[in-house]
């Protein structure tokens, strides 16, 4: 029997496959189908969701808990399906009790992501790197983790367990806590807004899962987690690097660039044509995957065969 082609086989397992291998995953956050598809034309092998940037692009609001579960489902469920690529989602707090993290996971894994990420802070939450965090007691969040790896139907999705408390109880609280939640059942562990190099050395020597590290890019002043050289994260053993601000602040920085250009032209009554700053309507077409669809409106349509 000939093993399926990668655009056959399930994500979940795609993604369990990336886990074991050799390299270290690097996954860039996605919050639309325009960069989930960029991610995937640029050869990136996952990508993931993330929850700041599903919150203010889908809601327009910051990420302190405003965007429920439907929100984040759906939002998912169109991403993930827009590619062929793995992609892991941004479940928050898993909106509740161990049983509510019960029917969130089998609605996550519903939407044909590989897995979602499920964090200790108490609710509503809010991004790891604000001030104001605190967290729910360590045995409550590893039942949780027991309760989404109890509810997933395909044991190829991924359970990720991502700890807060480095601001709360240090290192070696963050630690305890890590090694608690691989314990539940987490297939993997993160922990947000960790120290340094050094930290996150210690917490891949102690834990027996692998380690999935967040780099910050686009914070200008004093990132929470210092920004390291990806392929040193590789050399320290961190089995995954997720980026989830760097094509949220892109787009945000390309799109007011353009509008101040707009803005400038109009006392002119110039037309201000900026090529170099956008992409082009051909490329646009070419990333959604229009010729596609014109080639089968071309196949469909062709009724020159068909006999009435």
């Amino acid at each position: 029997m000939t093993s399926q082609s990668p655009a056959l086989t399930r994500p979940t397992r795609r993604m369990r496959e990336l886990i074991a291998a050799e390299d270290m995953i690097v996954s860039p956050g996605v919050f639309d189908g325009y960069s989930v598809r960029l991610v995937e034309k640029m050869g990136f092998k996952t990508a993931c969701t993330t929850g700041a940037g599903l919150s203010n692009s889908r809601l327009g609001v910051p990420d302190v808990g405003i965007m429920g579960l439907t929100d984040n489902v759906d939002a998912c469920r169109m991403i993930a399906r827009s590619v062929s690529i793995p992609v892991m989602a941004d479940a928050d707090t898993g909106y509740g009790n161990p049983v509510t993290v019960y029917h969130t996971t089998q609605r996550f894994e519903e939407a044909g992501v590989a897995g979602i990420n499920i964090e200790d802070q108490v609710s509503p939450k809010r991004c790891g790197h604000m001030a104001g965090k605190d967290v729910i007691d360590a045995r409550e969040m590893a039942r949780k983790i027991e309760a989404a790896c109890d509810a997933r139907k395909d044991d190829d999705f991924v359970v990720l367990a991502r700890t807060d408390a480095i601001a709360l109880e240090g290192l070696e609280g963050a630690i305890r806590r890590a090694r608690l939640y691989a314990k539940a059942g987490a297939d993997m562990i993160f922990a947000d807004a960790i120290g340094g190099e050094d930290q996150i050395k210690a917490l891949v020597d102690a834990v027996p899962v692998p380690v999935s590290v967040n780099m910050g890019f686009g914070i200008r002043n004093r990132p929470t987690t210092p920004l390291i050289p990806l392929a040193r994260l590789a050399e320290i053993g961190v089995k995954r690097v997720t980026l989830p601000r760097l094509l949220p602040a892109a787009a945000i920085m390309a799109m007011e660039n353009a509008l101040s250009i707009l803005k400038e032209s109009i006392p002119s009554g110039e037309i201000v044509h900026r090529p170099d700053l956008l992409a082009s309507i051909d490329d646009i077409w070419a990333l959604m995957g229009q010729p596609e669809i014109r080639q089968m409106e071309l196949t469909y349509n062709d009724l020159c065969g068909v006999e009435a």
